[in-house]
């Protein structure tokens, strides 16, 4: 049977992260999640490892790249005092981070349903009990919407899924389209599919994902929405047709 919501460990996190935007999101994922609160967010590292070294912080949600002291060096540091989960837009440091025993590695943009596995990881070695027995019945539901990097370091733009119509892949950027706007940022078509919620949204060609919500006719090997014609390549037909059916 399992333990109900008030039975839970308490984990007591803290964020670091030279940019508030990243601070905002990751304050905001931890709001949804029973078993995590929220002891601060900083944006200078070393501010955190105090907090860190007097034992006030369970787990520490880390950027990589900042001034002062980075991900890395912090790491070393703040030795066995806590558990660190990495945040960062650099997938290179990955397996450094791995041989610093690190939690987990979330890779920005960081969607809700990739940080509530981090933080059940966390849960799993923080909690007596096998994280399974102590996970609350019923997962809070993922946020209707994901954050893009806009075109300054700083910026990132709020979508809502129900807005997105379809979205185009160009090398190292994608185009994402909504109603009368055109939204660009850089990171590839696969590194956002994979932070879609599947259905509603599918991958028809190498350059295009749609939402199948969005979809007024399907002809053949072509895609209807709105004034776009979508192709569809063989490689994901089946499974176009099998979802269409299905729904």
């Amino acid at each position: 049977m399992a333990l109900g919501a008030s039975l839970l460990p308490m984990i007591r996190c803290l964020v670091v992260d030279d940019e508030a935007p990243a601070l905002a999101i990751l304050a905001d994922y931890i709001s949804q999640v029973p078993y995590l609160t929220l002891v601060g967010t900083t944006t200078n590292p070393i501010e955190a490892l105090t907090l860190v070294q007097q034992g006030s912080v369970d787990v520490v949600f880390l950027d990589i790249q900042m001034p002062k002291l980075t991900g890395l060096q912090f790491l070393k540091l703040s030795g066995t005092k806590c558990k660190v989960v990495l945040t960062t837009a650099y997938p290179e440091y990955a397996l450094e981070g791995y041989e610093n025993d690190v939690v987990d590695y979330l890779l920005k943009p960081i969607a809700f349903e990739r940080f509530l596995k981090a933080a059940q990881k966390a849960l799993g070695l923080l909690s007596p009990a096998p994280a399974a027995a102590v996970l609350p019945p019923s997962v809070p539901a993922p946020p209707a919407y994901l954050f893009i990097k806009g075109d300054t370091k700083h910026k990132y733009v709020r979508v809502s899924y129900a807005d997105i119509l379809y979205i185009e892949g160009l090398s190292n950027y994608v185009s994402l389209y909504l109603p009368g706007q055109r939204l660009i940022t850089y990171q590839t078509l696969k590194e956002l599919a994979d932070t879609l919620p599947q259905p509603p949204f599918l991958r028809v060609h190498k350059s295009y994902i749609v939402s199948l919500d969005k979809i007024q006719l399907v002809d053949g090997n072509t895609l209807y929405i709105g004034d776009k014609q979508v192709p569809v390549s063989d490689t994901y037909r089946e499974q176009l047709y099998r979802l269409i059916r299905e729904r």
